[in-house]
């Protein structure tokens, strides 16, 4: 299986300047996140090569938090080329998370 990467404010632009990433924003002490964390770690596996799959700690990486103006988490944005493309807002299934990375990579 893939391993996701973690994003932090030293290697977050590098990491998504080319082709496709989902970013989850999350948090340890998040239901939630923690529900969709096994959802995004089989993503980074079925994905690994062809997107990143990252996830950011929201409670250690605040300033990409608030860039982006998550105020919820679990967020979930795509980006293409550096560029953010998508957004989606709270647990959502494999097959939704798949089906906007695999319209991204089409």
């Amino acid at each position: 299986m893939g391993k996701y990467i973690d994003l932090t404010a030293s290697n977050f632009e590098a990491t998504l300047a080319d082709g496709v990433s989902l970013v989850d924003f999350w948090a340890p002490w998040c239901g939630p996140c923690r529900m969709i964390a096994p959802i995004v770690e089989e993503l980074a596996g079925d994905y690994e090569g062809k997107a990143n799959v990252c996830k950011v700690n929201t409670d250690e990486e605040q300033d990409i938090a608030v860039k982006f103006g998550i105020r919820s988490i679990p967020t979930i944005l795509f980006f293409k080329n550096g560029e953010m493309v998508d957004q989606i807002v709270g647990a959502q299934s494999k097959q939704a998370l798949a089906a906007k990375i695999d319209a991204l990579l089409a």
